[in-house]
């Protein structure tokens, strides 16, 4: 199985992806973890892009992260893509409930890699009207061998991991 799963910052992709790679025995890649350091230094874009060459070459994964650039090499390589299009002020929400739980900063046991600032605020609340359409015209150019859902509340997520799960184990 390998699942792509995409979605705005608080949207759930770490809780799903933990989810799916436990249940799917599938390795998870958290792409925050692999695009910055502790100091919340960048990798360079072309070894960003090798990196994720290697992971989707894997016969098995769970790659959760937006970064649209980079985005193609995951879509193209996909069994399942999974589009987490939930309301910003959920994400917000998830945000603060994350920050409760866990701190800022990052967090390599948990997956959290949390900086936030008023310009990761304002990239949330408009996620749908910016980044949103350009994830769905990525998704209908490069994952056209895929099963795609597009899940918009956290309800539909559940139930999307529930059915998963199930068609799975039977």
């Amino acid at each position: 199985m390998r699942i792509a799963l995409i979605g705005c910052g608080g949207s759930g992709k770490t809780y799903l992806s933990k989810q799916l790679g436990e249940h799917f025995g599938a390795p998870v890649t958290h792409l925050d973890a692999v695009y910055y350091d502790d100091a919340w230094n960048t990798l360079d874009k072309e070894k960003f892009a090798a990196v994720q060459e290697e992971l989707v070459a894997a016969p098995s994964w769970v790659i959760e992260g937006n970064y649209a650039g980079t985005l193609p090499i995951r879509l193209r390589a996909a069994d399942k893509v999974i589009f987490l299009d939930i309301p910003p002020a959920v994400c917000l929400w998830g945000i603060a409930q994350r920050r409760l739980r866990h701190g800022g900063g990052q967090n390599d046991s948990t997956g959290v890699y949390d900086r936030i600032t008023w310009n990761f605020i304002r990239y949330v609340w408009g996620y749908r009207k910016s980044m949103a359409p350009r994830v769905r015209d990525l998704i209908r150019e490069h994952a056209s061998q895929a099963t795609v859902h597009t899940v918009t509340s956290r309800r539909q997520a559940r139930h999307l991991l529930d059915r998963l799960k199930a068609a799975h184990t039977t």
